[in-house]
């Protein structure tokens, strides 16, 4: 017989279903705050390229010619127009990026054409898309454990996180992968739970969303095929023919972009992963990057040590938290719950750990795990959930667990809050671009600048990105020497090669002042 629920336990739900909707509103409102304050860095840059549909190659040969070149001539190549249509947006994918599937740039093209070419529109798509993970979330929770209170307290979870706050404000697809990790995991619960073929139709649909949101989705698809062999006990049986039909479907309609990455092999374009780490390097990497679902105080990896230090005890609270919540998870729930969060944080997370911590590479990072970041929260939310409003729990747990949650969401909300105010986070390379906003602020003081550089195109556009239209550019190849005109106040070098610095004080019989790490300024013979 089922036990009568106490009176405590009904407030404990309707005060954590207020509480997570007021958190759903404050999440929604970080994810579209200062949408334009944050430097439009490397990746940005590329994704805005590939809207555009011109090619890195294409960029490169038409803006270094030597000729003066204006910041209208040098965004020409980010956002839309005449020149290039969406089939252009797919090739220069497949040429140059095929690891990259072209899904979130053909929408995002839609997009920027429909509602503008500004920074703060081009991120708004993912933070659009990033709000329909909130249904998305309630519903797995509810095909899952059953409950609409562990969804509400999931949303809440992971409307204030700052890794989704995070990539929900970035012009890249990890927003679209987060939705379709969500909607292809309550799919296939709901697969195996009404057995049609209308329902494993709808998975395969899903699948192929997946495949052409993300690369890495593969992990997650295989992932769920071994929860599904898992719960079918390694038989034969209908489920698992409908799945394996399911996946053979969705895997077909991804076939076309696989022959792309069969025919155009990419470069070798992440060659940060090559960097050799010690075991314990890659261990205290880990526990940094999981503990980013939770406290984001962006520290990049290239900070000091000292800093590092201060956030151990926190990362160590947040790393003990997540491994209880999933021992809490496979002591209280069913195999059919427990193994399917199990599958999907280890989905992506383990193999990526084996390459890091056997082969001493960096393929771990945050954006490549959020299935894991996913599934560590649901285990989470079912934590805080059941300890707060079981009735089998005491009242001082309650409150002791009550204040636990409270301060993982205060360390959310400060994360949320430094972030919005911030222009440079660490998932934008602060050691390369941090310098790029200083280096504008002194080029747009002068009256009428010329900026000249051989430095990398993409760079280039990073800068050109936080420039005035007064500014007027001068690009030119490696080993070339541009012909400086008059009629400018101020004439800069920026990130340029030993080559052209050399060369233009011999040609020009000038002198160079270094005034930036990145900038010098050339002071011409009268």
């Amino acid at each position: 017989m089922k036990k009568e629920l106490s009176p405590n336990w009904r407030i404990s739900r309707n005060w954590l279903c207020f509480f997570s909707i007021i958190l759903l509103v404050i999440g929604v409102f970080f994810r579209f705050v200062n949408l334009d304050k944050k430097v439009y860095w490397g990746d940005e840059v590329f994704t805005s390229l590939r809207v555009s549909g011109y090619t890195v190659r294409e960029m490169d040969e038409q803006l270094r010619n030597r000729r003066l070149i204006s910041i209208e001539d040098l965004h020409k190549y980010q956002y839309p127009n005449l020149e290039k249509n969406t089939i252009d947006t797919i090739k220069g994918l497949a040429s140059e990026e095929s690891q990259v599937v072209p899904l979130y740039f053909v929408i995002l093209r839609f997009w920027v054409e429909w509602f503008g070419n500004s920074v703060a529109v081009t991120r708004s798509f993912s933070a659009f898309i990033s709000l329909l993970t909130f249904p998305c979330l309630y519903w797995l929770c509810q095909a899952l454990f059953e409950s609409s209170l562990i969804g509400w307290v999931a949303i809440a979870l992971v409307a204030i996180s700052p890794v989704h706050v995070l990539y929900a404000q970035e012009a890249r697809a990890y927003s679209l992968w987060i939705v379709a990790i969500l909607i292809s995991s309550a799919t296939l619960l709901r697969a195996m739970r009404l057995q049609t073929k209308f329902a494993w139709f709808i998975y395969a649909a899903t699948l192929s969303l997946g495949f052409y949101s993300q690369l890495f989705f593969s992990f997650v698809a295989l992932g769920q095929g071994i929860y599904v062999v898992a719960m079918e006990r390694f038989r034969l049986s209908k489920t698992l023919i409908s799945y394996l039909l399911s996946l053979l479907a969705g895997f077909v309609i991804f076939l076309p972009w696989v022959f792309v990455i069969i025919t155009n092999p990419a470069p070798q374009t992440v060659s940060w992963t090559d960097t050799k780490q010690t075991f314990l390097a890659s261990a205290t990497r880990w526990a940094g990057i999981v503990s980013r679902a939770f406290l984001d105080l962006g520290v990049a990896p290239g900070e000091s040590g000292k800093l590092k230090l201060v956030l151990i005890p926190f990362i160590l609270i947040i790393f003990t938290l997540t491994i209880y919540s999933i021992y809490v998870l496979c002591r209280r729930t069913d195999k059919r719950v427990w193994l399917f969060v199990l599958t999907l944080s280890g989905s992506v997370a383990l193999p990526l750990m084996l390459l890091d911590f056997v082969f001493e590479k960096r393929y771990g990072t945050t954006r490549y795990i959020l299935p894991s970041i996913l599934g560590i929260q649901l285990a989470v939310a079912h934590l805080f959930t059941t300890k707060i409003t079981s009735i089998y729990t005491s009242v001082w747990q309650k409150k002791l667990w009550s204040l636990l949650a409270f301060m993982v969401i205060i360390s959310g909300v400060l994360s949320c809050t430094l972030m919005s105010q911030s222009q440079m986070w660490w998932n934008k390379v602060p050691e390369i671009n941090q310098q790029y906003p200083q280096v504008a602020d002194i080029i747009v003081k002068a009256n009428k600048p010329l900026l000249i550089s051989d430095a990398n195109i993409i760079q280039l556009q990073v800068l050109g990105g936080l420039l005035e239209p007064k500014v007027r550019f001068q690009f030119v190849a490696k080993g070339q020497m541009p012909e400086i005109t008059s009629g400018f106040t101020d004439v800069f070098l920026f990130d340029s090669s030993d080559f052209l610095k050399a060369g233009v004080e011999k040609v020009y019989n000038s002198k160079l002042e270094q005034i930036d790490k990145l900038l010098w300024k050339i002071r011409l013979p009268n």
